[in-house]
């Protein structure tokens, strides 16, 4: 394996279902599914690209698909666009990867490379005690979909340059 975004294994290989209708719905659409997980990559491309830079920076420092870390900050946070100062989450979460200030020590500026390497992904959304099988894995976590959600918008990611 010479690509180190491989380490844990090739992203583009995960079987997804995308969005759950309810993700869907919030977002504006009235479907769920891989498609209503590209769409809304789609629109939050344009923000990422700003960050692409850093994203890949602690892409390869970790070991981890770039397009999975962009995946997760627009899950989180649009790539920035819906934080005040930084901040959502009704206050808990900063910065683009929404890290929770109740479970975390917040690290860096929210949109610094130190902060999007202090990111994760369905034990960092549903809690680090409610990660279940991987049939499973999405119970509990926002909306059911997180994982199967992140994973479809990553594939998108990859194949735009992520």
């Amino acid at each position: 394996m010479s690509d180190p975004s491989e380490h844990y294994g090739k992203l583009m290989d995960v079987d997804t279902t995308g969005a759950s209708i309810e993700t869907g719905k919030q977002e504006g659409l009235s479907y769920g599914g891989v498609t209503a997980s590209e769409k809304i990559a789609e629109r939050d491309l344009k923000n990422l690209q700003k960050y692409e830079t850093k994203i890949k920076n602690v892409g390869k420092k970790l070991g981890v698909d770039p397009a999975l870390i962009a995946a997760i900050i627009s899950r989180e946070s649009h790539g920035g666009i819906v934080l005040k100062d930084g901040w959502g989450d009704g206050g808990n979460g900063f910065g683009l990867m929404q890290v929770d200030k109740r479970h975390h020590e917040i690290v860096g500026t929210w949109d610094s490379e130190e902060h999007i390497t202090q990111g994760g992904i369905s034990a960092y959304n549903a809690g680090p005690k409610n990660v279940q099988s991987y049939e499973r894995m999405d119970i509990g976590t926002t909306k059911n979909d997180y994982a199967n959600d992140v994973v479809a918008r990553a594939k998108f990611y990859k194949r735009n340059g992520y």
